[in-house]
């Protein structure tokens, strides 16, 4: 009887033991899959971030996006006779445009596409094609190495490309980068830039009066809606050499 006690005892303990150690198995189970779930969700979390701030930006009308025109450190609009007109160059040659960034020049009898709004130093197209889209009366916005490093700033600008989605004349704007390696940098404090290839006026565009052609800039500090919707309305695409081509 005392054998069959002890054995009973014996089992009873190891029984014990089983269950602490299955109880302790679920214990590091429910640990690490409680982990994974954090791990998830934060991923999540971080993913949708920038979307939500995305959303958020474009949800604003054009003229509140970013800073304000007061407080973008814009300079006033410079202007210089422009050349170039309908002077064309074969693909793959490399033109030289002294301008940081060009408002006119030679250029590729081809354009970059009117789909396409927002561009990165990783896909941007060749100066020369973009420089053809000034002269159908494109208004160009470059932003510099500085606004590409600041994801906010960015967030801005997509949300500023976005408001002209579309294949529409009144759609005509692309928003590029303006990289070391395309010349020299903007004006001191200056890290944005609009650029238009103006007739001189719609009127000047309607006469073909190639003398009164000129290249418009405006540097700014920061991007701004604001600016972009006055600069916009101040050279629409119809002041320029050709405002019906695409």
């Amino acid at each position: 009887m005392a054998k069959t006690s002890k054995d009973r005892d014996r089992r009873a303990v190891v029984e014990q033991l089983r269950r602490e150690q299955q109880r302790a198995e679920r214990r590091r189970t429910l640990a690490v899959v409680s982990a994974c779930v954090v791990v998830a969700l934060v991923i999540i979390a971080l993913a949708a971030v920038p979307l939500l701030r995305q959303n958020a930006q474009q949800a604003k009308p054009l003229a509140e996006l970013g800073a304000s025109a007061g407080s973008a450190g814009c300079t006033a609009v410079l202007k210089k006779k422009a050349t170039g007109n309908q002077q064309h160059r074969p693909e793959g040659t490399d033109i030289s445009y002294p301008d940081a960034p060009p408002a006119f020049g030679p250029h590729y009898p081809v354009t970059a596409p009117m789909a396409r709004k927002f561009y990165t130093a990783a896909d941007r197209p060749r100066l020369e094609y973009v420089v053809h889209n000034l002269e159908h009366g494109y208004t160009l916005f470059w932003y510099d190495d500085t606004i590409a490093a600041d994801k906010d700033k960015v967030a801005v600008i997509k949300a500023i490309a976005a408001k002209f989605q579309g294949t529409k004349q009144t759609d005509k704007f692309i928003a590029l980068p303006w990289t070391a390696k395309d010349g020299k940098p903007f004006p001191s404090g200056s890290h944005v830039a609009l650029t238009h290839w103006s007739a001189g006026g719609p009127a000047a565009s309607a006469a073909g009066d190639v003398a009164k052609q000129r290249g418009v800039w405006e540097y700014c500090a920061q991007p701004s809606g604001a600016v972009v919707s006055s600069f916009t309305r101040d050279y629409p695409y119809s002041d320029s050499p050709e405002p019906q081509a695409a």
